[in-house]
């Protein structure tokens, strides 16, 4: 982030996950990436120094940090180590999973499971898309029946990161018991910890093109029996718990695509300041320039543009509109970034092994995950004409 938008505290935490990903990550990273599956024992190391469950209140054990500027740091540092699979991890379960459980979860709930979510002995996956329901979340048909003091979940969970390695995922069921698209009231949420539960099952674990280390499966529930105490806040208010903690996920994934522009045009001056074409080096010719100087801009101006949107969030004021409004930009930016940063790399940059590579495969899902630019579009969009007629 730009010169005076961290303090003295934000670069003392820094300094903890820059020692975190060398100490820990680094001399397992590549492993890691090869089997497409972390050690759970990072979990707990990543605990050990603080970085999981920033926001968990101190009643529970946590710090209670909501000032969202400590997760943008933490991803400046998982960038530059070029560690993004761990951020994404950590990203599902702080910026998914817990905004749910802190906000709706009753005292019990939080008690029961907060402690394990900031040790790293609990780790957890939101299972919210399915092969037919994706960004249109009205599509899910995953059914939980109530009997008696649980609930019967069946239905078959897809593209979620942690469903191997997570230990409870936060799903997304139908509870009105009827078919087709549901209504805003169809819906609610479950904590389902899959220890406890006959029935919930990991598929196989799904190829990605990018984020290796992050495993990603499908999951299925048949006859799993959760208990009503898993529910989360009121039944039939799951979607509109979903839309509500939207920002926050929608954030993360801004953040993360400034983070990675950061990182890649940075390595891309450095490669072409050091790489010669025709007895020059390539930063020399007129068209590196203007490219950089283009991609320069375009980035300070995303990265101002999702400090912004980090000051409303800390501020408790930035709604599902500005935050589909800054994923749409930051995660386009970085896109198109990343793709030219990697022709001036040339042949280089098409090495799989190769940082701007491995930057290319993994920001590519910015534009998909946590609701995809078309989705984005339509919500500003319907937003500007609502507003239109209104007026």
């Amino acid at each position: 982030m730009t010169d005076g938008y961290f303090s003295e505290e934000h670069e003392e935490f820094r300094e903890v996950a820059r020692e975190f990903n060398e100490r820990e990550v680094a001399p397992h990273y590549a492993e890691w990436d090869e089997k497409h599956m972390m050690d759970r024992s990072v979990w707990t190391a990543a605990a050990e120094a603080g970085l999981v469950g920033l926001a968990i209140p101190e009643e529970f054990g946590g710090m209670g940090l909501t000032d969202y500027r400590f997760r943008a740091v933490m991803d400046e540092e998982f960038v530059r180590a070029g560690h993004m699979a761990l951020g994404l991890a950590l990203h599902l379960h702080d910026d998914w999973v817990l905004p749910h459980i802190l906000a709706y979860g009753t005292q019990e709930q939080k008690t029961r499971w907060l402690p394990g979510m900031l040790s790293g002995e609990l780790v957890t996956s939101v299972a919210f898309t399915e092969p037919g329901a994706g960004s249109d979340l009205r599509g899910v048909r995953a059914k939980a029946v109530r009997n008696g003091d649980h609930y019967v979940l069946n239905g078959q969970k897809t593209f979620i990161g942690n469903g191997i390695s997570g230990d409870a995922a936060l799903v997304l069921a139908r509870t009105d018991g009827g078919k087709g698209r549901g209504s805003r009231d169809s819906f609610s949420l479950f904590l389902v910890e899959k220890k406890d539960h006959k029935g919930y099952t990991a598929g196989n674990q799904l190829d990605k093109m990018g984020l290796k280390a992050s495993d990603t499966a499908e999951l299925f529930f048949d006859d799993v029996e959760v208990p009503a105490a898993n529910l989360i806040g009121e039944e039939g208010k799951g979607l509109d718990y979903v839309v509500e903690q939207l920002p926050q996920g929608r954030l993360a994934i801004a953040v993360a695509a400034v983070a990675v522009g950061k990182g890649v045009l940075a390595e891309t001056v450095e490669f072409t300041s050091s790489r010669n074409v025709f007895g020059e080096r390539v930063l020399d010719f007129q068209n590196t320039q203007f490219e950089l100087a283009e991609l320069s801009a375009e980035l300070e101006a995303s990265e101002a543009y999702v400090q912004r949107a980090i000051e409303r969030f800390n501020a408790g004021e930035l709604d599902a509109v500005a935050a589909s409004k800054v994923k749409l930009q930051a995660g386009s930016m970085a896109k198109d970034l990343v793709d030219r940063c990697l022709q001036l790399h040339g042949g280089f940059g098409y090495i799989v092994e190769s940082s701007v590579a491995q930057a290319y495969m993994a920001v590519r899902l910015l534009t998909i995950f946590g609701g995809t630019n078309e989705i984005l579009k339509d919500t500003v969009g319907r937003s500007i004409a609502a507003s239109v007629k209104e007026g």
